[in-house]
């Protein structure tokens, strides 16, 4: 249900809707760096995270209550995201401020969430339990889209003022939605972990002490788990391919195609239900091929599909269909990849992380994330600079296969085998 609440703020205000609504109504008309400023907002949210995930991890693995740390950045994002109402044309930096604090708190707590994966799966069940998460999430992605659908109705061309202004409203409906829609994680997950031994009772401050002594063995971490972290920087390289088509995928549909709103919406509601087909099925298929290879297959997947972007123009002529038909057609079907690549390297995660370390392991998949964000954000300044978006596709291309190159030399059989040998509680 986690996953289903916080789906809505990613797919809207970041993938769809409110990225498009900045870039063409919030940055001036005339400015040439309006995917710039965007990427400036991405890359100063994903600083903060990167800095915060891992410190809040360790504190959270010595301190326990997982469940509290997920309840303050579910509040802090949905209260940011309501205030994103107060934000009129023109105002970039309060824009920024609002996506900067509202995106660090989603990305801290997306990693708090898929730190209660080892404690709610086993080994075995482990990608299924994460696929059907992740397919609920595009649900909620669905529903949330069905939301804005009838609060967006004017035309920008005619009545600009009640189109900025039911954007606006759009906002203060999806803060609501996510802190609603999270409740049920509150109610009905139990709360699994505990305090680490002399850490009972703690303070805020010891917590934090004690965290930041953790950050200062993270060289150590490395060396005691290095397939870990051989992983995590091939997903680094190739989940920057994924996160620019996630939080540009609005931006080029309505910059270099000109969907309507109402194209963009039709689009993502399909786009949901493909994705959640394909996390639930690359996760049982995961179960037959390993999630390495299910990983490797997505990205050929996803290869695969911006390759088709690129040279849409002529592969629509050569189906004789318009360019927007042809390009939902390949939105759909790739976008069946999106979530097996993030719910199976969570998966990976999971298998490798060590037992007692499960919260801290997650905060560095967090921070790796963080990081693939900030690689990703250099799609903004280079379609700048180069004035197409279409020419910086190739970036993409070249993140998901030099991102499998790399994966492909991570032994993850032996380091899944090592952590399970080492866990106290293999089943």
């Amino acid at each position: 249900m986690y996953d289903f609440a916080n789906s809505s703020y990613v797919t809207v205000v970041i993938s769809l809707l409110y990225s498009g609504f900045f870039t063409e109504h919030i940055v001036p008309a005339g400015s040439a760096l309006r995917d710039t400023y965007w990427s400036i907002a991405m890359v100063a949210s994903t600083i903060l995270a990167l800095v915060l995930s891992p410190l809040v991890g360790a504190i959270c693995d010595f301190g326990g209550h997982k469940k509290r740390y997920l309840a303050y950045s579910t509040i802090a994002c949905a209260v940011t995201t309501i205030a994103l109402w107060t934000v009129d044309p023109g105002e970039i930096l309060w824009a920024i401020v609002l996506l900067t604090l509202s995106n660090c708190a989603f990305m801290i707590g997306e990693a708090f969430c898929a730190s209660f994966l080892p404690e709610l799966a086993t080994r075995k069940n482990m990608g299924v339990v994460s696929g059907l998460g992740w397919a609920l999430g595009y649900f909620g992605g669905l529903v949330s889209l069905v939301i804005v659908q009838f609060m967006i109705t004017a035309d920008p061309t005619g009545d600009l003022a009640g189109f900025v202004g039911q954007n606006q409203l759009a906002m203060v409906a999806i803060g609501i939605f996510f802190a609603a829609a999270a409740i049920p994680t509150f109610l009905l997950v139990k709360e699994r972990s505990r305090p680490a031994p002399g850490f009972e009772g703690a303070s805020i401050s010891t917590l934090l002490r004690a965290g930041v002594r953790e950050l200062g063995t993270s060289y150590g971490l490395v060396r005691s788990y290095p397939v870990l972290f051989r992983f995590f920087l091939a997903f680094t390289v190739y989940m920057a391919g994924l996160e620019v088509v996630m939080k540009f995928i609005g931006i080029y549909a309505s910059g270099e195609l000109h969907m309507t709103t109402g194209d963009l919406i039709t689009m993502f509601l399909i786009l949901q239900v493909s994705a959640a087909a394909g996390a639930i099925g690359f996760g049982y298929l995961e179960g037959l091929l390993g999630a390495k290879r299910t990983v490797l297959l997505t990205l050929l997947w996803w290869i695969a599909g911006v390759s088709a972007i690129y040279f849409i123009d002529a592969l629509a002529a050569l189906f004789a269909m318009d360019v927007i038909s042809f390009f939902m057609i390949i939105a759909v079907i790739a976008g069946s990849g999106i979530g097996s690549i993030q719910s199976s390297s969570r998966t990976v995660v999971g298998l490798l992380a060590p037992a007692d370390r499960t919260a801290q392991m997650f905060g560095f998949w967090g921070m790796f994330m963080r990081i693939s964000v900030i690689l990703a954000m250099t799609f903004g300044p280079v379609a700048d600079a180069f004035g197409s978006r279409r020419d910086a596709l190739l970036l993409v291309i070249a993140f998901f296969v030099v991102g499998a190159l790399m994966l492909l030399r991570v032994p993850l059989d032996q380091g899944t085998r090592d952590a399970a040998a080492a866990d106290p509680d293999p089943a």
